[in-house]
């Protein structure tokens, strides 16, 4: 069965041969550079202790210099499963999701077809160069200056002119001998319309060869001179051997490059290409003037791990960062992924170089974000989250976004990744209180809580009651430990978790690493905790005789009692903070003599006391039943008791000291 040359072009191109090879060797990390696809394993055609088998994934080749064996994946695969060569390909197109062409009796016929077609483009490229260097080609070398290109980068690019002219191409070309049928199955030429000869496709424009991996030109790329054409850039018809979705431009060049250790940097058009190589990035390439697609994709990062994405500095730039995004999401793997530079505002990377010089471009490049960053910009730039229905929309979403990802490990790290940069968006920016040096857990740095100073003023004198804080922190201790037992309810009732003062350091500091550990296992946020806090952390908190004693940490795996504690213990902390809070506000304003209105308020609370202090002794209960809906319990009706007992009604609402 014979197959066509491009079939298997494309087959090799479509397959690592690291992960070929990786499922018979074991590599040896001491030698092997993964980032740069040079692998180094014990040959496994020979019996041998030292790795003298290289495989250079980015070649496609493998060799020992043991016994001397060497090939590509096919031969590997035939090589190590005993197949024959149509058998290995087989296997290989399976995995690579092709299919094999049919048996064709006409294969070689085809095979010297397409040789015959890269003849007809060799000879485009050299009467398009011939073109520029004529007294025709002045106004497309004034402008080649002025945008910044040399002589010898003309020559390295084999930049040349399409004159003005309906059949320039085509007669040079008849008169060479070439077929009528040939030049147009190269795309050089397209049939009229009123019954003439054919007229060529490139008609004064400046002229970009596309060569494929192995150097061999495919199509060109058109760049107009008349400001009025239609279309500014062309590129050339797929043909036989021109497939734009399947082509990079400068594919080769920068794969010998990015081999030698150079970032690979995807720009949008053919001069910015030129420009960033001319300017040392030499490993550039471009998807020809479309979205990259899925196989452009895949033949990046058989380039490179993580090809930096460098767009234009516009509306349109963006938008075609957020597209490749969701084309990338599903097509993630271990240590296979992109990153995002966008130039400055209004400027590609050709503008930036002329303007600014190459330090500019690499600062910038320098600067370019992971996916994930991207991912959550496109979702929460320019909106407000100032409603739970909003957030819960923006959870929403992103889910769905994570979803797509197929590899379970990765997607596991984006849900983390999206957690830490919704807890910097949403975090309360919480301020001290107006005395005692209360311990508030700032924004996430570095996994350590930063305290904040105490404040001069004496006013919370009167907040502090006896046993309050005592009592806080016994009931913030039993929230934590049952988070920590049941950590998969901290999503339920995160919200309120995060609105916990915690006046003890090591109390905000436990409740900062369970949100942001909130998907983990018991264990894993266990872990999480000690490397952060150290193992003293879980100690301390388990030592404390109300936190040994609850049934949560007794029983642990028992969802619906975690559920019942966190629930009743988050509702009392919440009723005491909003007790204190009223009171407080209530003494802050009496500074002096009392209206009417205020007079009325105090009264109104002083009944509430009562009322509650009543239900409790008639119920028998340690907790009562506020106005609220929340519970308080008894030392909440103590502590607002000895405050109202401070103050001296009869004294215009001052207090006694």
């Amino acid at each position: 069965m014979s197959l066509p040359p491009g079939f298997l072009d494309e087959l090799r191109s479509r397959t690592s041969l690291t992960q070929v090879v990786g499922r018979k060797v074991i590599w040896d990390s001491r030698k092997s550079n993964q980032a740069k696809g040079d692998m180094w394993a014990p040959c496994p055609f020979h019996h041998e202790k030292t790795a003298s088998f290289h495989v250079d994934d980015r070649k496609g080749f493998y060799y020992c210099f043991g016994c001397q064996a060497k090939g590509d994946a096919i031969g590997f695969v035939k090589e190590t499963e005993n197949v024959s060569f149509i058998e290995a390909v087989e296997i290989l197109a399976r995995e690579a999701g092709m299919e094999i062409p049919k048996q064709d009796p006409r294969a070689q016929q085809k095979a010297d077809r397409r040789g015959q077609l890269v003849e007809v483009m060799e000879q485009a490229v050299q009467f398009f160069r011939l073109q520029l260097r004529t007294a025709a080609g002045a106004e497309a070398r004034d402008y080649l200056t002025r945008r910044g290109l040399t002589a010898a980068a003309l020559e390295r690019w084999e930049i040349g002119l399409a004159p003005p002219g309906w059949q320039n191409l085509w007669d040079h070309l008849r008169d060479k001998g070439v077929e009528d049928e040939l030049i147009a199955a190269a795309g050089l030429a397209k049939p009229s319309n009123k019954g003439g000869k054919p007229y060529d496709t490139f008609r004064n424009r400046i002229m970009f060869p596309i060569r494929d991996a192995r150097g061999r030109a495919i199509a060109f790329g058109g760049r107009a001179l008349d400001p009025t054409d239609n279309a500014k850039y062309l590129n050339s018809p797929e043909t036989e051997l021109f497939d734009k979705g399947r082509s990079l431009f400068n594919h080769g060049p920068a794969r010998t490059a990015a081999g030698k250790g150079q970032p690979l940097v995807v720009a949008e058009g053919y001069m910015d290409v030129i420009a960033l190589a001319e300017a040392g990035f030499e490993a550039a390439v471009a998807p020809l003037g479309t979205a990259i697609t899925e196989t452009q994709l895949q033949l990046l990062w058989r380039i490179s791990d993580e090809p930096v994405i460098a767009l234009d500095g516009d509306k349109a730039g963006l938008g075609a960062a957020m597209r490749l995004i969701d084309l990338a999401l599903p097509l993630l793997e271990a240590g296979k992924s992109l990153r995002f530079a966008l130039m400055p505002e209004g400027q590609d990377p050709d503008d930036l170089l002329r303007a600014e010089g190459a330090g500019a471009v690499q600062a910038v490049l320098d600067q370019a974000q992971p996916m994930v960053r991207l991912l959550w910009q496109r979702e929460t730039e320019g909106r407000d989250f100032d409603s739970p229905e909003r957030k819960a929309a923006l959870d929403k979403t992103l889910r769905e976004r994570i979803k797509a990802i197929r590899d379970p490990s990765i997607r596991s790290h984006y849900g983390q990744a999206i957690k830490d940069l919704r807890w910097e968006l949403f975090r309360p920016k919480k301020q001290p209180p107006q005395g005692g040096g209360t311990w508030r857990a700032q924004p996430w740095r570095g996994g350590k809580a930063v305290p904040l100073p105490p404040s001069a003023s004496a006013k919370s004198s009167l907040l502090v009651a006896a046993g309050e804080e005592a009592e806080t922190h016994m009931r913030e201790a039993v929230i934590l430990a049952t988070a920590i037992a049941a950590p998969e309810l901290i999503g339920e009732f995160e919200h309120r978790i995060e609105a916990m003062a915690c006046a003890d350091r090591d109390h905000a500091l436990l409740r900062d690493v369970i949100l942001r550990h909130a998907d983990a296992a018991p264990g894993e946020l266990k872990a999480a905790i000690a490397a952060v806090a150290g193992p003293e952390a879980l100690e301390n908190l388990y030592r404390l005789r109300h936190v040994a004693i609850s049934p949560c940490v007794r029983k642990p795996g028992e969802t619906d009692l975690a559920r019942m504690t966190l629930a009743e213990e988050l509702a009392k902390l919440e009723a005491r903070r909003g007790l204190y809070a009223e009171v407080a506000e209530a003494v802050e304003e009496l500074t002096g003599m009392a209206d009417e209105a205020m007079t009325w308020r105090l009264g109104q609370a002083a009944e509430a006391r009562s009322r509650s202090y009543r239900i409790e002794m008639e119920g028998g209960s340690e907790s009562v039943l506020a106005e609220n809906g929340l519970a308080l319990d008894k030392s909440d009706v103590e502590y607002r008791d000895k405050v109202f007992d401070k103050i001296d009604f009869t004294r215009g609402g001052r207090s006694r000291g």
